[in-house]
């Protein structure tokens, strides 16, 4: 045996403190024309009744890492599976969680707008609810307030050189959508012929062959090609004059 076997084989990690860790995800959406976030009221404590986000503890049976956490608890308590999920970041601290000194790793996704059907006994109800509204709430558990406002930061930012926002929309989609729900998450109105540019230049999409009207005049249906990934732009969007 090794000095590194016989250091192992010794090792006591119930020695050191440990702290409380968990991984939570921020899901967005266009419903009902606002940006909504997706959050699940809490049926245990603590905070119980408070609103937060999908997520929970790491299984370390089950899970290999953080983001196979943030995939299962959604799928769990949400019914939700996001095409696109990106880690946002850690949050840490002794007051963050009244159980104790916890960190949480941060994900955050879009999806578009479903009815979530939770089958969790840990949540009583999942409902979409408008970001704008956040901020004045009393009734949001833990920091979650937090961790929205720095993923609706990074989403911002993102939507300027990308074109994520399609992940908010159904499979198949107009340009006007995707202009309706870029200008919705930035918070003003962009260039068309930027944002048709740029939806061209990505190569992501594909026509469905199909077509939907729109007052006087019918729209062509996108679709994201099988396999396609979010490409992403050296310049920023450009907002409308």
């Amino acid at each position: 045996m090794t000095a590194e076997q016989q250091y192992l084989a010794g090792y006591d990690p119930s020695r050191y403190p440990t702290p409380i860790v968990t991984v939570d995800s921020v899901l967005f959406t266009l419903f009902d024309q606002r940006l909504c976030v997706l959050l699940v009221q809490r049926a245990n404590h603590p905070q119980q009744g408070f609103w937060g986000l999908p997520g929970g503890f790491i299984d370390l049976k089950r899970d290999d890492s953080t983001r196979a956490t943030a995939m299962r608890k959604l799928q769990e308590k949400t019914g939700v599976i996001p095409h696109w999920l990106e880690q946002l970041e850690t949050f840490s601290g002794p007051d963050r969680d009244p159980r104790g000194w916890s960190l949480t790793s941060a994900w955050y996704a879009l999806i578009a707008a479903e009815n979530c059907q939770s089958e969790s006994d840990a949540i009583s109800d999942v409902q979409w609810q408008p970001v704008a509204e956040l901020a004045s709430r009393s009734d949001i558990a833990f920091d979650h307030q937090q961790i929205i406002a720095a993923a609706l930061q990074r989403l911002r930012q993102k939507t300027l050189y990308s074109l994520l926002p399609v992940y908010c929309l159904p499979a198949a989609f107009t340009l006007t959508q995707l202009q309706d729900v870029t200008e919705t998450i930035l918070g003003q109105t962009v260039q068309r012929k930027s944002l048709i540019r740029r939806f061209e230049a990505s190569e992501m999409f594909e026509e469905t062959g199909e077509s939907v009207a729109t007052g006087a005049r019918k729209a062509k249906l996108y679709r994201l090609k099988v396999g396609a990934d979010v490409r992403n732009f050296s310049r920023n969007l450009m907002a409308a004059d």
